[in-house]
């Protein structure tokens, strides 16, 4: 369940062609920069503006006049970027998202769908369509020891060889207000995390995590 295509609907979407080359989510995480680039190169001008030296905007998509937008980015269709966002460049947010008030956004994927609308930062991630990260809800990217992050599932230890991975939210992941997901957090499909939460590991589909010694599963 920690697999790329387990987690993350991307077909038909502008990071298709980056997200089936990997075996793990984290694993696109280096190549986000160069993928941008390339593919801001092919965008159809009749869609997209090139606002500045690496920056490609759909031509509907809204943005304040407060907002700050640092390339290498693409935003696609559709997607409102709010007073105060702060696009820190390396960064895909694809159709029908919301980057919200004093939100921040950094080396990271939003495949489509996807809201962090107020307070919140995202940096070093991968959130699947229709998830949302509630107000101030956080990823932590980076362990206090500055260790490469490795991630634990099943019994095994899967070697990263990174020292920076934020969280990897699976689709329809909702995350409760001011909830921090530490680096390498790993949530399935459908999953929901309560307000207040620290989270840590690989949380499995289709469940609620109240604390980490209650993570049930969802009544239909």
């Amino acid at each position: 369940m920690i697999k790329t295509s387990d987690l993350i609907t991307f077909t038909g979407t502008l990071v298709e062609h980056l997200l089936v080359q990997v075996e793990y989510p984290w694993e696109v995480l280096s190549k986000i920069n160069e993928y941008i680039l390339e593919l801001g190169k092919s965008l159809s001008s009749e869609d997209f503006i090139q606002i500045d030296q690496d920056i490609w905007i759909h031509k509907t998509v809204e943005v304040a006049k407060t907002a700050t937008i640092i390339g290498p980015t693409i935003i696609d269709k559709n997607t409102e970027v709010r007073p105060g966002a702060y696009i820190r460049g390396n960064a895909f947010i694809g159709k029908n998202c919301v980057i919200g008030n004093s939100t921040e956004v950094k080396n990271s994927i939003l495949v489509e769908s996807v809201e962090v609308p107020h307070y919140n930062y995202v940096g070093d991630s991968i959130l699947a369509p229709h998830s949302h990260m509630g107000a101030g809800s956080i990823t932590s990217n980076i362990k206090a020891d500055k260790k490469d992050i490795i991630i634990h599932h099943n019994g095994d230890k899967i070697e990263t060889n990174l020292r920076k991975i934020g969280a990897i939210l699976g689709d329809n992941v909702e995350i409760g207000c001011n909830a921090v997901l530490n680096p390498g957090t790993i949530i399935g499909k459908n999953s929901h995390i309560y307000p207040l939460s620290m989270v840590r590991g690989v949380i499995p589909a289709n469940h609620i995590y109240k604390n980490k010694s209650e993570i049930v599963l969802m009544r239909e």
